[in-house]
């Protein structure tokens, strides 16, 4: 019996490559929500935003936390270029956790001198984390 094809996935940031693997599918939050990717995909580029990529391999599954940036599909290639991107083993857990604490604070606090585009962001990478490090919150849902 043949093998199942699979599609090489390279998630690359400025500072390293943070994955690159032979992988069977992904999902990720692309800047129009959440898209799937097989082998033999169409050709694609989409803008990403911040949240959790999914990835299967051999049946078994990571998540991946990544920051906004862009994806470009090939039939037999994945190049996702972002930000910053993070492995659940990566993932320091208590600063992902103050992080998150620090921006709700600056949401909640409502004034003149927060900006709000920032801290909601920081709030989302901070999500973001916790979720692919496997912390499951209520509030994950979000990504």
């Amino acid at each position: 019996m043949a093998a199942a094809p699979k599609i090489q996935l390279d998630v690359v940031t400025p500072q390293k490559l943070a994955y690159s693997e032979q992988v069977d599918l992904i999902e990720g939050p692309a800047i129009d929500g959440l898209i799937g990717i097989l082998p033999d995909h169409a050709p694609l580029v989409t803008a990403m935003q911040i949240g959790v990529v999914r990835v299967v391999k051999d049946g078994e599954e990571i998540q991946i936390a990544i920051s906004e940036g862009f994806m470009e599909v090939q039939p037999d290639r994945i190049n996702l270029v972002v930000r910053t991107a993070e492995l659940p083993e990566e993932i320091d857990i208590e600063r992902a956790e103050a992080a998150k604490e620090r921006a709700e604070e600056k949401l909640e606090k409502g004034h003149d001198k927060v900006d709000f585009a920032k801290a909601e962001a920081a709030y989302d990478r901070a999500l973001a984390r916790l979720k692919a490090a496997g912390h499951q919150d209520h509030g994950y849902d979000r990504l």
